[in-house]
């Protein structure tokens, strides 16, 4: 069974929401065929329900969330096999697909160029290896930073907010709960927000004031189980902002 709850979560979603989703993600090679009222009869509720819940999910109306879901759910059933993965030709139009030279322009401005705040970094999981990774490359270019994830004591971030200039979070599904709780608590007392997540609308890129887009090629293998290359397009991207980075240094160095 294909797990939902990256397509859930976050949506305030009533049982019979959710088993209406199940029933569309199990049956999605007839569901459109079968149409909103052959659904709604299935589940014994109404067609204005169906319709309904496309709306929470964010979708037009039932067929617009039946074309958005059905690549996400076929990619799962049917990862591809026996051929060169593209993944292992990720390139720099990977990661300027949905970023541009504007957002890590900022990105430099209101993170790098802090002078006398910290840059806090948060993740978990998966993605608290690819924080860590930020963490010690900000560490030796002189950026004074601080890293925590899921295992840390929240009192972590909430003890030093008045000493943070920036959150930068880290989010495959966009949707981690205890991410959305830090970016939260930032905006509360004015600390720019950055995230790194899928390129899909998601909660966390919506907080946040920066958001970067990552393409995630497996968007419902919420355990990262298949091949994907959505961390090492993550990696790369933060390589280039740091090119850019050191780029601007140089320049200045040499009008001195």
């Amino acid at each position: 069974m294909i797990d939902i709850s990256k397509i859930i979560q976050g949506r305030n979603l009533s049982e019979l929401d959710v088993q209406i989703i199940q029933y569309i993600v199990d049956h999605i090679d007839t569901v459109l065929h079968k149409g909103v009222r052959e659904i709604a009869k299935d589940n014994y509720t109404s067609p204005a329900t169906v319709i309904r819940l496309s709306k929470k999910l964010g979708y037009t109306g039932f067929v617009d969330m039946y074309y958005q879901l059905l690549p996400m759910i076929k990619k799962v059933e049917r990862p591809q096999v026996g051929e060169m993965e593209d993944f292992l030709q990720i390139s720099q139009k990977d990661f300027l697909s949905y970023n541009s030279l504007e957002d890590i322009e900022t990105f430099i401005s209101q993170v790098m160029n802090l002078k006398h705040k910290y840059i806090f970094i948060y993740a978990t999981g998966f993605s608290a290896i690819a924080a860590d990774y930020l963490y010690k490359k900000l560490l030796v270019l002189g950026r004074k930073t601080i890293f925590a994830s899921g295992t840390d004591s929240i009192g972590v971030f909430e003890n030093n907010l008045e000493d943070v200039g920036a959150l930068v979070v880290i989010s495959k599904s966009g949707e981690t709960q205890v991410v959305i709780e830090k970016l939260q608590a930032a905006k509360e007392h004015l600390v720019f927000t950055a995230s790194f997540t899928k390129e899909t609308s998601n909660r966390i890129a919506e907080l946040s004031d920066l958001n970067f887009k990552i393409t995630d090629p497996n968007k419902l293998d919420d355990r990262n189980m298949l091949p994907s290359s959505f961390f090492p397009g993550l990696l790369l991207l933060f390589e280039f902002i740091f090119k850019q980075y050191l780029d601007q240094l140089g320049a200045k160095e040499r009008k001195q």
